[in-house]
């Protein structure tokens, strides 16, 4: 066994030793693979552009299945770059800014 692969020498589970903050890293790496997919790409694009939006309206600008968006707003939502308001029978949906600015901020320290 090659000692510098040694699990006590593992900075995470996935094996890698981060020479950075390991806690931004998985940080980054949570959201860069949230928006890792071009309709959470554009889902993003929309709210921001909206500044707010029920499924239903984000249904009618992507060439998506209601239970497609819903799923890609759920991927969005558990990286905390989206946030969701229960309005009646439905959910209105923003761009988290804090959650946009860390990633930024995490982006540019690469």
């Amino acid at each position: 066994m090659n000692p510098s692969k040694s699990p006590s020498s593992r900075g995470s589970p996935t094996g890698w030793k981060s020479r950075s903050d390991p806690t931004g890293d998985l940080e980054l790496a949570r959201m860069a693979k949230a928006l890792g997919h071009p309709a959470r790409v554009a889902i993003m694009q929309l709210l921001i552009s909206r500044g707010e939006c029920v499924c239903g309206a984000i249904v009618d600008e992507l060439p998506l299945a209601q239970a497609t968006v819903s799923q890609h707003l759920k991927v969005l939502k558990d990286a905390g770059l989206v946030q969701g308001e229960i309005d009646g029978p439905r959910v209105c949906y923003c761009v988290n800014p804090a959650a946009v600015r860390r990633f930024k901020e995490l982006i540019g320290g690469l």
